[in-house]
């Protein structure tokens, strides 16, 4: 598969957004729990207002012939004392299921360490759902470099 990574801007949004709906869809299939509740336009909507800001980066991957975005990864950059440092946190992953296994996932972590690396970061973080439906995701991102550093993720709804 002929793929190409980059940066993505804000004409990208809606993409993007489509993707992170899959996301969390597939998140919710799997594990048979409502856990967001996101819609197209306004996701769409917040995806161009983080790119525009800078707050948000994401690294997208196109299909070579069409163009259109296969995968991404969403990052933004936080800061820690154990991390001694800015580091930052890839809040979303994903690659549509029929890119899967063809090295896409891997070439957008590639860009992403190195976009990383180049903004001064000290490390990359991200989380994955614990239960056993995710174990895929797991070997894949071992296999590319990060390491299980236990926990769980939690959240506390504020509204």
């Amino acid at each position: 598969m002929d793929v190409h990574i980059d940066l993505a801007s804000v004409d990208d949004a809606k993409a993007i957004a489509e993707l992170a709906m899959a996301l969390t869809d597939e998140i919710i299939d799997k594990t048979k729990a409502k856990h967001f509740d996101v819609n197209l336009p306004g996701t769409t909507a917040l995806c161009r207002i983080y790119i525009a800001s800078g707050i948000y980066e994401v690294i997208v991957a196109r299909n070579g012939k069409e163009g259109t975005i296969i995968g991404f990864a969403a990052m933004c950059q936080s800061h820690a004392l154990y991390t001694e440092g800015q580091f930052g946190v890839i809040q979303e992953f994903y690659v549509k299921p029929e890119a899967r296994s063809l090295g896409v996932g891997a070439s957008i972590i590639e860009r992403a360490a190195s976009h990383a690396k180049n903004k001064g970061w000290k490390r990359l973080e991200l989380c994955t759902p614990p239960q056993p439906e995710f174990d895929k995701a797991i070997v894949f991102y071992s296999r590319n470099g990060f390491e299980v550093t236990g926990g769980r993720k939690m959240k506390l709804p504020l509204g």
